[in-house]
This record gives structure tokens, C-alpha cells and sequence, in this order.
């Protein structure tokens, strides 16, 4: 077992770095490939993702929690849970980017696949957050469940525990490996490769969270569910519809 401890003031630390390296890798990604859409438009969908990542990772990473909030809604504590600190998710927050920039898209007119630059950075970015996340311990509430295997982490109560924060950064480094390839793909299948992989990975990863259950599943794996669902209706519908040789607007 590896004696890690908890270390909570690591956490806004590596968060920090996780935004700073993920936009770092952008401008670079960005520099080396050029991009699909034109400079104000760009801006407009990195505005609407950062938007959208802010609103969905805080209201998923409430609704996560839903027996507190129940609770601090029952004592009418509600308004002071909204505004504390903690309680995000990634899952929220690719989703409600993901939605933000469908909706800025819409409005402003643009019909090309925006998300292939943000696949990298989002790799990188998350999975130096994660790395606070480990740090961060019993503090943070993606430590994993108990167990016996001989990696397993003690946060400091001398429970040897899943460290599913670790589990994540190896596969977001392999996801990142699978997307680099130069193979050539169709505008827009790296976001979707990205979006599915990662949310498929954390209906599993999830099992391993001690996390609160909706019918045998946490909220996050049920929002996974519900994005990878509507992944796949979009994909069927593009195959459908699309016409040969002509963009078409799509899910980023």
C-alpha cells in the first residue's frame, strides 16, 4: 500500500496548472494546424465552452451530491451549498461546454466541426487537474473505493483505497496517444472519439467511487449515459442525412 496522505491545498494548485497547460497546448495545437474557422469566431466558441463548462461541471457536481442537497434543502441551507466551494465534475463541465458551443454555434452561424482543438488540451488539462485531485485525498470526492491490490493508496486514515484519480491520467495519456495519430480522420471525429471515450470510461471508472446511487448508478454515470446517447443519435442522423462532399453542422 502507498502512503499518500491528504493534501487539499495542492488541489486549486494543480487545477490551476490544468487550465494554464491545456490552453498552452491549444495555442500550440492551433499554431501547428491552423484552424477551421476564422479568429472572431473562435473566440465566440471558446467563449460559449468556457461558459457552458462553468454552468454544467458546478450543477452536475451538485446534483451528484443530491441526498446534501436534499438535505440543505430541507433545512434551507440550500443557498449557501450553491455557493460553497467544491462540488464540480469534468463530466459537467464537457457537457455543458459541448451544449454552450452548440448553442453559440447556432447563432453565429457556423457549420464546421469546431472540437478537434480542444482534444488535446482537454487530455492534458484534465489529467494534470487529476493529479491535485490524488493529492487532495479524502478532501476531494474523487478518491476510489477500498481495496486490497498492492498500488492501493492510504489517504491517511490507513485505508488502502482505489487511486481511480491515477487510473484516469493513464487513460486520458492513452486517449491523447490514440488522437495524435496521423491518420487522417473526418473534421470533428477527434472531439467525438474524445467525448465518447471519456464518458464511456466513466460510466466504468465510477463503479469504483463510493459515490451516492440512482437505481444502482451515480448521476454521473447516468449523465455519461445520457451524453453518450445522444452522441450516437447525432452520428446516425449525420450518416443519414449527410451529403457527399458538404459540411454539415453538427455536434462541435
Amino acid at each position: 500500500m502507498i502512503v499518500l496522505g491528504s493534501h487539499p491545498s495542492w488541489h486549486p494548485v494543480f487545477e490551476a496548472l490544468g487550465y494554464i497547460s491545456g490552453y498552452l497546448v491549444y495555442k500550440r495545437e492551433r499554431s501547428r494546424h491552423g484552424d477551421v474557422v476564422p479568429e472572431p469566431q473562435r473566440w465566440t466558441v471558446l467563449a460559449a465552452a468556457a461558459v457552458g463548462a462553468l454552468v454544467g461541471c458546478r450543477l452536475l457536481g451538485l446534483a451528484e451530491q443530491w441526498p446534501a442537497v436534499l438535505a440543505a434543502w430541507r433545512s434551507g441551507d440550500l443557498l449557501r451549498l450553491l455557493f460553497s466551494p467544491g462540488g464540480k465534475t469534468v463530466v459537467g463541465g464537457l457537457l455543458g461546454g459541448w451544449l454552450g458551443v452548440e448553442i453559440a454555434k447556432r447563432f453565429s452561424g457556423i457549420h464546421r466541426r469546431t472540437g478537434d482543438l480542444f482534444v488535446l488540451p482537454l487530455c492534458v488539462g484534465i489529467a494534470v487537474g487529476r493529479v491535485g485531485c490524488l493529492l487532495a485525498g479524502l478532501a476531494d470526492d474523487t478518491y476510489g473505493k477500498p481495496t486490497s491490490l498492492p498500488w492501493a493508496v492510504d489517504f491517511g486514515d490507513g485505508i488502502g483505497r482505489h487511486p481511480v484519480q491515477a487510473y484516469e491520467i493513464l487513460f486520458l495519456i492513452l486517449i491523447a496517444m490514440l488522437v495524435s495519430r496521423k491518420d487522417k480522420l473526418p473534421e470533428g471525429a477527434r472531439f467525438r472519439i474524445f467525448l465518447a471515450s471519456y464518458l464511456a470510461w466513466r460510466v466504468v471508472i465510477d463503479f469504483l467511487k463510493p459515490q451516492p446511487l440512482l437505481r444502482g448508478l451515480d448521476v454521473i454515470q447516468w449523465a455519461s449515459l445520457a451524453g453518450l446517447a445522444v452522441l450516437a443519435l447525432l452520428w446516425g442522423r449525420n450518416q443519414r442525412t449527410k451529403p457527399e462532399g458538404a459540411h454539415e453542422q453538427a455536434a462541435v
